[in-house]
């Protein structure tokens, strides 16, 4: 199922904004299977580069990983009442970095609900770069219900 939701529809669900928004675009969820999938375009005047790193420039994989925490989180926030639209990181497990990720680079994002019980949920979650692996790990976050 197809549901794109763009960046007005995407800082209507998540607290997060500039420089800290980290997803560019929804292209897919669908509720029944826990799947959504989105990408955040890396662009090369990004404030991050000047210092991570000053002409090797690289996208940091905690960000990778808090990308994903994002898309994550819209997935089981985006159904909530404005009020209780909140996820904290619970934990990050299984973290593997496959590849750098630089400017001009659009980088896939994928989650998929494993479980959720009791305000904590877990998602596996994949970033890659023209179908290649950059990062997989298992988030898991705390939901405000």
């Amino acid at each position: 199922m197809i549901n794109i939701k763009e960046i007005k529809d995407i800082i209507e669900v998540l607290p997060h904004r500039y420089p800290f928004l980290l997803i560019d675009r929804v292209t897919e969820f669908n509720d029944e299977t826990g799947l959504i999938k989105g990408y955040k375009n890396i662009t090369a005047n990004e404030d991050l580069f000047n210092g991570h790193f000053p002409g090797n420039p690289v996208f940091p994989g905690v960000l990778m990983i808090e990308a994903l925490a994002q898309l994550g989180a819209f997935f089981y926030l985006k159904d909530l009442p404005p009020e209780n639209r909140m996820a904290y990181f619970a934990g990050i497990d299984k973290a593997r970095f496959k590849r750098v990720v630089i400017p001009g680079d659009r980088l896939d994002l994928q989650c998929q609900l494993v479980r959720e019980k009791s305000g904590i949920a877990v998602m596996e979650g994949i970033a890659s770069v023209d179908g290649k692996v950059a990062v997989k790990a298992t988030l898991m976050s705390s939901v405000k219900k």
